[in-house]
């Protein structure tokens, strides 16, 4: 999991264009939570000691929230990538009671296999190095 939300946040911090797994995506989604919450907690913890730590904590916050903002975008775009549709759909989500719903379908889709106008299949990808290793091994 901390490969995945390593890929985004690290390797492909502003990259818009390519294809991401559901994995990739849900993974990094999963790991913001999970810092989010732990964060929150320590702010709870942290306003009923100090409140410089309460103001310690808000900053530390708004600093995490804005320096995930790009990558989350950028891993939306490649993840309607991956089941053909353009990043625009991101836009959806601003369609009340619908759009929200819609984008989340988006986002569980399975994305197309083989190549599409977006790149090559990742998914595809690690089957192609798993059966070169495969092909190696049945040599020796």
């Amino acid at each position: 999991m901390i490969d995945w939300y390593k890929k985004v946040l690290i390797y492909n911090y502003a990259n818009f264009s390519g294809r991401a797994r559901r994995s990739e995506y849900w993974y990094y989604i999963l790991m913001n939570i999970i810092i989010f919450i732990a964060l929150m907690v320590l702010f709870g913890v942290s306003s009923s000691i100090s409140n410089d730590l309460e103001d310690i904590f808000i900053g530390l916050l708004v600093i995490c929230f804005l320096a995930i903002i790009i990558p989350s975008l950028a891993v939306i775009v490649r993840r309607l990538h991956d089941i053909g549709k353009s990043g625009t759909y991101y836009f959806v989500r601003f369609i009340p009671i619908v759009g929200p719903i819609w984008l989340l379908i988006l986002l569980c889709t399975e994305g197309e296999k083989g190549v599409n106008r977006y790149g090559k299949d990742p998914k595809r990808v690690f089957d192609e190095i798993d059966e070169i290793g495969r092909d190696s091994e049945s040599f020796n």
